[in-house]
């Protein structure tokens, strides 16, 4: 997926993890109209339409969220629709109520940005969403992915839909299958096992940029521009490691990041650290 978008021409920066179609859909959490935790497990089980967008208040997003609204159900009842911004949830809850918006979920990220940052549509420069509708299937995988390179121009609907129409018909990724690590930590307690060294080092192939130390640490170091940049990394990071429950050591010396892996409850690695490994590599830098 192309990191940038442009707004009026002008270039703007995407951040967030890396997924494309295929992947898994990770979870999220994000905030109702009456101010109540939602995240996308909520939906499970269902094929889940995903609309993004900048802000209510502006014409093109307007419409992107009645037309979701309106044409998504038709296809079949059981789709969920969510659509998800940066607006504040009582903004959110006055245009929903006063346009009639029954059909669609819509949910805002401005507590934790943390939908934005999963899904690598967070725009840096505004700290707004980007314009882009997504489509899960039953089984969790990302089965169709669009963002507007031009942030004020309507995504390309009818194309959307065709696809949402073609999931619904087969709402299970009978030909995708995801391979590696699980999406998610897995909670531990003490006494779980560390990986043993040969193990440690198979997994590390699947994390190259990280350095393996002593067999018990999983260690990499990022350059940023300057302090503003290494900080908001760090950020980046802190929200992921918070709802994945698996927490690094994160060392800010100016411009650099030390990001250490490591599971205190088994003394030394596991699985766990290998999946943070993986979800900090599609954060970028």
């Amino acid at each position: 997926m192309d990191r940038t978008v442009t707004f009026k021409g002008n270039h703007l920066t995407l951040v967030g993890r890396m997924l494309t179609q295929g992947k898994d859909a990770p979870d999220f959490r994000a905030v109702s109209g009456d101010l109540k935790e939602v995240r996308l497990t909520d939906f499970r089980q269902k094929v889940t339409l995903i609309s993004s967008f900048p802000s209510l208040d502006t014409p093109v997003c307007d419409l992107q969220v009645k037309e979701f609204d309106k044409k998504a159900v038709q296809l079949s009842s059981e789709v969920a629709v969510i659509g998800i911004s940066k607006d504040l949830p009582f903004a959110q809850a006055r245009f929903c109520s006063m346009n009639e918006i029954k059909n669609e979920t819509v949910l805002s990220d401005y507590k934790y940005s943390s939908f934005g940052i999963n899904y690598g549509f967070l725009i840096k420069e505004l700290n707004l969403l980007a314009r882009a509708v997504l489509i899960i299937d039953t089984t969790g995988i990302i089965r169709y992915l669009q963002v507007a390179e031009e942030l004020s121009k309507p995504l390309q609907y009818e194309e959307a839909l065709a696809r949402l129409a073609s999931v619904i018909k087969e709402p299970e990724s009978a030909d995708i299958k995801t391979e590696g690590l699980p999406a998610h930590c897995i909670p531990c307690e003490a006494g779980t096992p560390s990986l043993s060294a040969e193990k440690a080092e198979a997994l590390r192939t699947q994390c190259p940029q990280w350095e393996l130390i002593d067999g018990k640490k999983l260690v990499k170091e990022i350059q940023f521009k300057d302090f503003i940049d290494a900080k908001y990394f760090l950020d980046l990071v802190a929200v992921i490691a918070e709802e994945q429950g698996h927490h690094p050591v994160l060392t800010l010396n100016y411009n650099k990041l030390r990001i250490t892996l490591t599971t205190h409850a088994a003394g030394g690695l596991t699985e766990n650290d290998f999946i943070m490994a993986k979800v900090i590599d599609e954060l970028g830098s």
